[in-house]
């Protein structure tokens, strides 16, 4: 390990140790299928609701199914639909972000009225009554979730496009004919990615934590499909015969949305030259 490395360490550990959680949870994510020491969907009768054992090192489910096994594999519908969910809500929230700045003052004001009244009502509510009208299942919840969060990209980009666009190379661009187009994408997008990496970080935290509260309630991943929340949702009925099984899932679900908290603020503090100088 090199002395910039350690420096890094000892100076920033929760970030560090972040960093390292992110990455066993994806890894879990890619290769937990291969990982699982038995098959997460198998049945036993004769195993339900047992406790640490050298079986089942974490124990098992009311089907006698291994929560280790379920536990690898169900982080990957929830980080799918997460990761899809930024995706969708970054690309569009930002395009509409910057129409709302640079645009037409009407088309400035119907798009940021819009953003206004999606962001006055919980992004819960609106899942709840958005996934009542499809399917649940990864594609639908991707869609959903992605659409509740574009207007934060979109409140994120507008104020960020304004600023760019006092800037003396904005009058540059315009001086010199520059296209609509090319003055969004060389002169104003580039401009603007670092607060939207930092929205893009609070994205995900908030689509694993929406996934897992509807998968909680009954209405995200089908059975016998693991996640996270479905499992905690599940788990709260045995407490008293096997309280391992709703502290393992909550544990893990709790852990990774504070290391990408973590990293988020992290980034925020790097990416800012406000924060750089202070």
């Amino acid at each position: 390990m090199t002395s910039c490395t350690l420096g890094v360490v000892r100076s920033q550990p929760a970030f560090v140790a972040s960093l390292a959680l992110l990455s066993i949870v994806l890894l879990m994510a890619i290769f937990g299928v291969w990982l699982a020491p038995h098959d997460p969907f198998m049945l036993n009768p004769q195993a339900v609701n047992q406790g640490s054992s050298a079986g089942h090192w974490l124990g098992t489910d009311e089907f006698g199914r291994d929560l280790l096994s379920r536990l690898l594999i169900g982080i990957r519908p929830t980080l799918m639909v997460a990761l899809g969910a930024t995706v969708i809500a970054a690309v569009f929230g930002s395009l509409l972000g910057i129409a709302g700045a640079y645009g037409r003052p009407w088309l400035s004001f119907l798009i940021m009225r819009a953003v206004d009244i999606m962001l006055s009502f919980p992004p819960i509510l609106l899942a709840l009554l958005a996934v009542g009208f499809w399917e649940s299942g990864v594609l639908s919840l991707t869609v959903v979730i992605g659409v509740l969060y574009i207007p934060h990209f979109a409140r994120v980009a507008h104020s960020a496009t304004l600023q760019v666009t006092r800037q003396e190379f904005m009058e540059a661009e315009h001086a010199m004919g520059a296209s609509v187009r090319r003055v969004v994408f060389t002169a104003i997008l580039p401009n603007i990615l670092s607060p939207l990496v930092v929205q893009a970080t609070l994205t995900v935290a908030a689509a694993i934590l929406l996934e897992s509260g509807l998968s909680f309630l009954g209405l995200g991943i089908v059975p016998p499909e693991p996640s996270w929340g479905q499992m905690i949702g599940t788990a709260r009925g045995y407490l008293g015969q096997n309280p391992m099984y709703v502290i393992w899932p909550s544990l893990l679900l709790a852990l990774t949305v504070l290391a990408i908290n973590v990293v988020g603020d992290r980034l925020r503090d790097i990416l800012d030259p406000r924060l750089r100088e202070e």
